[in-house]
């Protein structure tokens, strides 16, 4: 339990002055949204949009002050928009949000890093992310797993890991270690039952803070578990971090395969290579008979992967197995990797693997346009 209180992260955010009107950043109301969970803090800074860029300094400097205060593991600051501020006028060409950080994410260590997406939630992508990256751990590859979803991580129940992360000397957070793997989810420092109420900025810089404050070490492959859709988030994803490629997931029905096109889209925007499409829920098989039914339409996938000229990585389908495991922390792919259940897994990986050892993906993180 925190030996520390609110009243003692005030205390020492109020010796932080902002330079440019002469205050400190408590007498300022700049401060806003303190969490507190067994030692590890949570806040914002309220500032003018326009200052944003500018104020990642200030930010630095109110986490400073923060580590300061006995007891305190770990703390995280983000930068949002002040709530008061008017909204500009539409501008002819729209530009996605900014994120405090100008400069690309270096991440020494990190060799390739593969984002796991879909066009919407519900159609198992932390399912695919959790399994692939124990997949890929398989094949004897040093991987991490970042749950990128701020508001819904599912990382933490699939793993079976409920302890918060150990602190370094420097506060950085030490990721956890379980079945060959190791991973990050803001989901380690919350309650699993308390909502993220965060503004787009605060969890853009959040997700950039989970990259880069991490001590990952060396790593073949960083598999992130990306939020569902195509919001800021994700845009802020794909500029900032230097991915190596992605796999889009999803369900066979045409509304899931709607999504999935414009997820593709996004990505070809932004320049990261799609390695190909999913399809999770493909079919039931009876346990009696071994019949196949499919439940949410046949090939749909498939057929859009064709259309689209994206590579099809497989099909996944329902087995209770599956669900059942990560219900409780134990993926197929960590307690049965030799199962029938976990071969389609085995599978995408050893594609995944193939086109990540070709070394045609490596690129720069790039700057994003939208028309």
């Amino acid at each position: 339990m925190a030996t520390f209180s609110k009243s003692d992260i005030l205390a020492a955010l109020s010796a932080v002055v902002d330079s440019d009107h002469d205050n400190d950043v408590v007498a300022l109301d700049m401060v806003q949204g303190i969490v507190i969970r067994d030692g590890h803090v949570m806040f914002s800074l309220e500032v003018d949009p326009e200052r944003g860029p500018a104020l990642e300094p200030l930010r630095k400097t109110c986490e400073a002050a923060v580590y300061k205060v006995p007891g305190v593991l770990s703390v995280t600051a983000v930068l949002t928009a002040h709530s008061g501020q008017p909204p500009k006028a539409a501008e002819t060409a729209p530009k996605p949000a900014q994120n405090p950080a100008q400069a690309p994410l270096s991440l020494p260590g990190i060799k390739k890093i593969v984002a796991v997406a879909s066009g919407k939630g519900g159609v198992g992508k932390s399912t695919v992310a959790v399994n692939l990256a124990i997949a890929l751990a398989n094949r004897g590859l040093k991987v991490g797993l970042l749950d990128a979803d701020i508001y819904g991580p599912s990382v933490p129940r699939m793993m079976g890991i409920s302890e918060k992360p150990k602190t370094s000397a420097d506060k950085k957070l030490i990721p956890h270690e379980k079945y060959g793997i190791k991973t990050m989810s803001i989901g380690y420092m919350v309650d699993e039952d308390t909502a993220m109420i965060w503004r787009g900025p605060m969890v853009q810089s959040a997700l950039m803070q989970m990259m880069s404050d991490v001590i990952w070490g060396e790593l073949d492959i960083l598999v992130v578990d990306m939020p569902p859709g195509t919001g800021d988030a994700q845009l802020t994803m794909a500029q900032k971090v230097p991915m190596s490629g992605s796999v889009i997931v999803s369900t066979p029905q045409e509304i899931a395969l709607a999504d999935v096109r414009r997820g593709i889209a996004m990505f070809e925007k932004t320049h990261v290579p799609v390695f190909g499409i999913i399809e999770n829920m493909a079919y039931f098989v009876s346990p009696g008979s071994g019949e196949k039914t499919f439940i949410f339409g046949e090939g749909g996938a498939r057929r859009t992967a064709k259309a689209l000229g994206v590579p099809f990585l497989g099909e996944i389908p329902i087995h209770p197995a599956i669900r059942e495991g990560l219900d409780v922390g134990e993926p197929i792919t960590a307690t049965a990797p030799a199962s029938e259940e976990a071969a389609p897994f085995s599978a995408i990986a050893e594609q995944v693997a193939a086109r990540l050892a070709t070394g045609e993906n490596e690129r720069a993180a790039p700057k994003i346009t939208i028309e």
